[in-house]
């Protein structure tokens, strides 16, 4: 499932792929913003054709699809022979790992983006526009026999894996495209209303909730859009208030929190080693921090935006970021150890360099338009953006891109 576990740790038992060899690529198409998950030599994962897509991980040869009526953005997960994922069409499907037939579909009140007047200072300022970089949708995450998953609209669905009946639902006061995190009897997860919530995994009930930051003037620094991990008693997220938090998992209350400086945090974070690992956007930094105290260890500049969660194998994290790249972290050194680039990259990054290397974002767009701005949108993922999390496997790491490809790497 996304980031592997439940909780959402991001660490995988394989040994650390050095990047260097394509085994095969898979084009689906449309962009890829799903995050691979692999099971019993079969990866799957989603993409904008409105496709859920089975692929053999020795080959990568297609074994089947499964269409919906919308963008697959959300991640599949895997368990007890079925495939379970979300579409942007407003359904939450459970399909036969085996061949891809529907199991069922639970059908939500509907989907959407997080929506505001004048968004990131978009002209007209008085019209309530979609968030374009509300990419992602909720991933389901499977724990005890329940599926878990949020919506955009506003509620965190419980339902029963097997049936797709509804256990309980809960109703947050925006767009929910985290995904939950699940730890012991607690289900932890997001809201574009500004709380994170801890919830009853059996009954939905609130055991707390926390409150992040607020902005009402061009709803930039607002709104938790990634997901959370959970390592004993504290529970990791980021958030577009350009904070990146650490509470209590039992209480809420705040153990510390990392200061990104006007940055969002979208990427849900590693844990390992006693450390937390996490990407940002306009920072354009990888951060390793302690753990328990927030303290920084280092950090890792790279050359583009980032809401790609980073993955852990050997001592190695691993992450994509706007421009293409796919860089290995080495954590020990805290030095980039791997890297690879896209065939989106390969092709058209290098007209939108500057003498320093960067890539000058604002080149991509001409005007502050709702429009403008989705048509920038379009000229940065013909880079092959790497927007999601790398699911790593007997030291082939899977990865989608923007470019419309699913790549096995090792």
């Amino acid at each position: 499932m996304f980031r592997n576990d439940p909780a959402h740790n991001g660490v995988y038992a394989s040994v650390a792929p050095r990047l260097t060899t394509v085994r095969w690529r898979f084009k689906t198409g449309g962009k890829i913003m799903s995050s691979p998950a692999f099971s019993d030599g079969v990866v799957y994962v989603g993409s904008f054709d409105q496709n859920l897509y089975a692929i053999d991980a020795r080959s990568g040869a297609r074994l089947w699809a499964f269409a919906t009526k919308g963008p697959v953005n959300s991640s599949p997960a895997v368990s007890g022979g079925a495939v379970y994922f979300s579409s942007l069409d407003g359904n939450v499907y459970a399909v036969s790992a085996a061949n891809g037939r529907e199991r069922w579909h639970f059908k939500t009140l509907g989907e959407r983006r997080f929506s505001a007047p004048g968004i990131h200072g978009m002209i007209p300022r008085t019209e309530r526009m979609p968030d374009p970089f509300d990419v992602f949708l909720s991933s389901p995450v499977i724990a005890n026999g329940t599926l878990y998953i949020g919506s955009g609209d506003s509620h965190i669905y419980a339902l029963d894996a097997q049936t797709g009946a509804l256990r309980w639902s809960f109703k947050t006061g925006n767009v929910v495209h985290a995904t939950p995190a699940v730890a012991g009897e607690t289900v932890y997860v997001g809201s574009w209303d500004r709380y994170f919530y801890a919830l009853d995994a059996r009954t939905g009930a609130v055991k707390w909730k926390f409150i992040t930051g607020d902005d009402r003037d061009i709803y930039n620094q607002v709104g938790i859009a990634g997901s959370a991990a959970v390592s004993g008693d504290t529970v990791f997220f980021g958030c577009r208030d350009s904070f990146f938090y650490a509470l209590n998992a039992r209480t809420g209350t705040l153990r510390w929190k990392h200061n990104e400086h006007g940055s969002w945090v979208i990427g849900s974070p590693a844990l390992a080693n006693g450390n937390v690992y996490y990407t940002t956007s306009d920072e354009r930094r990888f951060w390793a921090l302690n753990a328990a105290t927030g303290a920084e260890l280092f950090s890792i500049p790279y050359q583009s935006a980032s809401f790609s969660s980073p993955s852990i194998a050997g001592n190695m994290a691993y992450f994509g970021v706007f421009d293409g790249r796919l860089y290995g972290i080495d954590l020990k050194t805290g030095k980039i150890a791997a890297q690879f680039s896209t065939d989106g990259s390969r092709r058209n990054l290098s007209a939108h360099l500057n003498a320093k290397g960067e890539v000058e974002m604002q080149g991509f767009y001409r005007d502050n338009t709702f429009e403008g701005i989705v048509a920038g949108l379009d000229r940065v993922f013909s880079l092959g953006s790497i927007f999601g999390s790398p699911a790593i496997v007997n030291g082939i790491l899977y990865i989608g891109s923007t470019d419309g490809t699913l790549y096995a790497l090792q």
